[in-house]
């Protein structure tokens, strides 16, 4: 009887430590939840896309501030944004899981996260290849691991197309402008600049220091571009690009506006994002230059 019942201990024990979920999020620390995450507050908009996206929307019961896609999103629970957190909101939601942006969230509030004791998944995307890797972290954590696989092999496959058709095509020296005032702009780790690299453009501030580096109109002109891109989804047409209009030496530059709701989110539409970028800069090699 005494083995038998070790027998049954060992049992269920060996089912117990197969039941449990691990995964290790992009600061390297170790989640494990006991069973899939039914009720999870997302932090950041890209986040809250890349939950629905891995087929785990209807488990998100609180986001962060901006989180507007899909429209589902919209109607969820707000707890704060990047800089403030209402943490006895979060609390009340009962998370299972929290998902956070490392760069983004305040590092002291992140603190106070980690202090409450729900498991919290940290995010950090660097490349377009970490976006797939994110959405299957996150179906399994949340028991969705079949749609998360579907939508990452889906991403992959139409980055693949995008890579396969513009490669070879004539580089073109890109300054992508992020903000006119102050003017910013980004470097070559940025996943804007992988973009521009996927579509055979050259990002002129590529070699700064920062990810996403304060620069002077002169330094604009010495770098020479042939194309200046921005992001804009104003619907009265402003694109904050008159600076280049009206000096001389860059009239001639090709100026495109792209949209930022996609570019500029590290989420799985991030690949539409890069298809207008791509056609936009394509359409410019048409023309034969600026």
């Amino acid at each position: 009887m005494r083995r038998w019942i070790a027998f049954l201990i060992a049992l269920l024990l060996g089912t117990a430590a197969r039941a449990e979920i691990v995964v290790t999020d992009d600061t390297g620390e170790r989640i494990a939840l006991p069973r899939p995450a039914q009720r999870i507050v997302s932090l950041a908009p890209h986040l809250t896309e890349l939950l629905f996206a891995a087929g785990a929307g209807a488990q998100v019961v609180g986001v962060g501030a901006y989180s507007d896609y899909p429209d589902a999103a919209k109607a969820l629970p707000r707890v704060g944004d990047s800089a403030l957190l209402d943490l006895e909101r979060i609390v009340a939601l009962k998370p299972e899981l929290i998902v956070v942006w490392r760069d983004g969230n305040s590092p002291q509030q992140l603190q106070r996260l980690a202090a409450l004791g729900i498991p919290v998944y940290a995010s950090r995307l660097g490349t377009l290849a970490d976006i797939a890797a994110t959405l299957r972290r996150l179906g399994t954590l949340a028991g969705t691991a079949p749609a998360a696989q579907a939508r990452a092999q889906a991403f992959e496959a139409e980055l693949a197309a995008l890579r396969a058709r513009y490669a070879g095509r004539r580089e073109l020296r890109v300054f992508y402008q992020i903000w006119h005032q102050p003017l910013l702009t980004i470097n070559g780790r940025h996943l804007i600049s992988e973009s521009l690299r996927l579509c055979g453009a050259r990002n002129v501030f590529a070699e700064l220091g920062a990810l996403t580096p304060t620069v002077s109109a002169e330094a604009v002109l010495a770098a020479d571009p042939e194309v200046i891109v921005t992001g804009s989804t104003d619907p009265a047409g402003g694109d904050n690009l008159e600076l280049w209009r009206r000096l001389r030496a860059t009239q001639r530059r090709a100026l495109l506006t792209v949209n930022p709701d996609t570019l500029h989110r590290s989420s799985d539409r991030i690949v539409d994002g890069v298809r207008e970028l791509c056609e936009k800069l394509e359409a410019v090699r048409r023309r034969g230059g600026p």
